[in-house]
This record gives structure tokens, sequence and C-alpha cells, in this order.
């Protein structure tokens, strides 16, 4: 073979070669990415927030003593139902009964103190009385000594008095301190309700309140006709949050019942929490405690069961919707087409910058698709109001994920089969 041959035969196979793959290259820009293609339709959304606490009572009351005893008689139990006045445990009064006798014999001592002093002082300024006027009669028999010397016993025997009537006014003082120290070894019910936690039993030791609360609190009494639950939500949610907001209360015990709540308290300061024990103030959660009332809560609810708290913060009747999946960003420059907001590079010359465009693919006649800035309103479980930037009937990439992420502006998109549109989508792109 000449070597103008062998030329000729490499020439022709190179350019086989560059002409397959030109063509697999074309076949691959003009293959079609499987997508579930929806329509904008109309729906009725109803945006959320949804946050879990426990259920507690509106009213209850922690019952400590305020005094040091050994409980002698007890005469509730956990879960009775009591009545306000009820008598519920009495605490060794001995001690306090033997402090409130001592006290009552030392009024009558101070009171037998100023009987005494009393005549003591009526003889003195009778003494002092008839030699003034025996004085006046004959003023050489009576020297001014001796008048002296009788007011004198008259002013002694006064403050006698007057000591022996303060001692009566503490007496009886130290006396009251005594009966009320006596009468706080019996306890009663402050309010009527349930006796939903009891810490003591009879023969332990309970100790005074001031000391340790939660050590000192011996039952709890709630009202358990006014139910409540305590939610935390999010800085972000908890602006939409207003007071009277309907919500739909889903209690774990009652699996298959929801009940109705209105929201009735937002706290105005956070709770925060530190992420993974970090002391950093930029890893804390804030949120807020949101107090939902209970409306139909069923008579066996106890305090501290778990629940999950749906707070209905808008709705919308009737409007153009997205499924949320299809929302995506994109990053460029904008221009105006036709009312509608479309993507397109600009010139270097004219640009100014970049920005986040939030949108949807839709899909044409011809199956490309265009991307076309969407302004959305609220959002429901799975779907975003649509605001402008669409109309109603058209069609839009509805999914999957991963193939949102990947389209781009003349992109040509098929149908996917029915069995893979049932497979399950992620959240917002």
């Amino acid at each position: 073979m000449s070597k103008r041959t062998k030329w000729g035969v490499g020439g022709g196979i190179l350019l086989a070669i560059a002409l397959i793959g030109g063509l697999s290259a074309a076949k691959g820009r003009n293959k079609a990415t499987e997508v579930r293609i929806e329509q904008v339709d109309r729906r009725d959304l109803v945006a959320s927030v949804t946050a879990s606490g426990q259920v507690q009572p509106h009213t209850k009351v922690d019952l400590a003593s305020d005094i040091t005893g050994r409980i002698v008689r007890l005469a509730v139990k956990e879960g009775d139902n009591v009545t306000k006045g009820q008598f519920l445990l009495e605490i060794d009064p001995s001690q306090y009964r033997a402090s409130a006798e001592r006290a009552a014999a030392a009024v009558a001592s101070a009171r037998s103190q100023a009987a005494t002093a009393r005549p003591t002082l009526l003889q003195a300024k009778k003494n002092y009385d008839r030699l003034l006027a025996l004085k006046k009669e004959n003023p050489t028999l009576v020297s001014d000594e001796q008048v002296e010397q009788l007011k004198t016993q008259v002013d002694v025997a006064q403050a006698q008095l007057e000591n022996a009537n303060n001692g009566i006014a503490q007496s009886e003082a130290s006396l009251r301190d005594a009966q009320s120290q006596l009468a706080k070894t019996s306890i009663f019910a402050p309010m009527t309700g349930r006796v939903t936690r009891l810490n003591v039993q009879e023969g332990e030791t309970a100790i005074m309140g001031t000391l340790n609360k939660d050590a000192a609190t011996l039952l709890t009494i709630s009202d358990m006709g006014l139910l409540e639950t305590k939610v935390k939500v999010d800085e972000t949610d908890v602006s939409r949050i207003k007071i009277g907001d309907s919500t739909v209360i889903q209690i774990d015990a009652f699996p298959d019942t929801t009940f109705v709540g209105r929201v009735s308290e937002i706290s105005n300061s956070s709770l925060k929490a530190t992420a993974g024990g970090s002391t950093n103030p930029a890893d804390q959660a804030v949120n807020y405690e949101v107090t939902v009332t209970l409306v139909n809560s069923p008579p066996t609810t106890r305090p501290d069961f778990s629940a999950t708290a749906k707070i209905i913060t808008d709705t919308r009747k009737n409007v153009l919707s997205i499924p949320i999946i299809a929302l995506t960003v994109r990053e460029d420059s904008v221009k105006q087409d036709s009312g509608a907001v479309t993507l397109a590079k600009a010139a270097p010359a004219k640009q100014v910058g970049k920005r986040d465009v939030e949108g949807v693919f839709a899909v044409g006649t011809d199956n490309k698709v265009t991307f076309k800035a969407v302004k959305v309103g609220i959002a429901g479980e799975k779907y975003f109001e649509v605001v402008s930037g669409l109309k109603e009937n058209e069609k839009i990439v509805g999914g999957t994920y991963q193939a949102i992420r990947e389209l781009k502006d003349g992109s040509r998109v098929k149908a996917m089969k029915v069995d893979d549109k049932k497979k399950p989508e992620g959240a917002k792109s």
C-alpha cells in the first residue's frame, strides 16, 4: 500500500469517528429529561404552624407546708376530686399546741400583773390627792418633800400599769402567732379540682416551702375543667400567629381524635435553647411559648399528656397554586418578556450584579422549558399560592427534585410514567 493510500484511509477513519461523535453529542443534547408535568390549578389552601408541647391545666396549685413536722393524717389520694375548704392532711400538732398553751398562760399572767398594778395606781392617786388638799388648808403641816414623794409613787404606779398592759399586748401577739402556727398543721384545699400529684405519704416529714420549693411540695390540685397546651414556636413562624387563631390539637393518648383550640397567649420573651451544648450565641435556637386553650378536651385527659398543635394562620379559597417542590431558585440577571419575567444572560457591559429569583419551569408546546419568575403567597401543606407570574391551566415542571435542579432554559422534557409520579418527593429546591 502506497503512502498516499495509507493517509487516505487514516483520514477517512478520523472523519468517521468525528461524525459519530458529533451525532452522539447532538443526540445527547436533544434527549428529553423525564419530569412530572403538572397544571396550574385553583385550590383551597390552609397555612399553618405545627408545634408540640404538653397538656396542662390553666389553673393549678402546688401546696406546700409553712411549718415542719411529721404527717399524722392524710385524707386524700392521687386522682381524688376535692372541693374548696376540704381537709387534706394534718401535720403533728403537739409541739404547736404546746406553744399555743404557753402563750395563753403568758397572756393570763400579764393580765394578772395589770390587775395588780391598777389598784396600786388608784391608791397612790388617792394618797396624793388627800395630801394636796391638806396642804391647801394648812400649808405648814405638809412639806413640799412629802408632796413630791407621793407624786413619785403615782408616777411609778402609772408606769407599772402601762408596763403590765404592754405585757398583755405582747403576750396576746405571741398567742396569735402560736395559734396561727397550730392552725397551719391542718391543710385544706384552696380550690375545687383534682389531686393530680401526691408527693407524700402518712408518716413522712413535711418541710417548710421556703427552704426548697420542689422538695416541699406536698400535693398539686388542678382545675381540669379548662386545659391548655404550651408549645414552642420558632422565631421564623411566631410572627404569623395571632391571639384567637384556631388550632387543631392531636393528643398522643387519643390517636384517633382531634381537638379544637384557640391561641390564648403569645409570650413576649424568647426561650433560648443552645444547640449541641454550644456556648456560641449564634448556635442558640430561639423559640417563643404559645399557649393554646383546648375547647373540647375529654374528661379523661391528664396533665403532661403529649400534644401536637396545628395553628391555622391563614386560609385562601380558590386561588392559583403550584406544588411546593416546583418552586426553585436561579441566579442571573433579569429582563421583562410579555409581562412575565424570564431569565437571560445579560451583556457584560450592562451587568450590574446577580440575584436569586424564585420561579418555576414552564413547559411549552414544543416540550421545551422556560424559567419564569413567580411571586408566591401563603404555603399550604403541599402547595404555594401563586400571586403573579403564572396563569391558570399553564403547564409547569412539578418534579422530580433532582430534575428541577438540573433543568435549564431550553431543555427538552417529557412526562414521566404514571408509576414514577408516585415516588416521594423532596421539599422546595
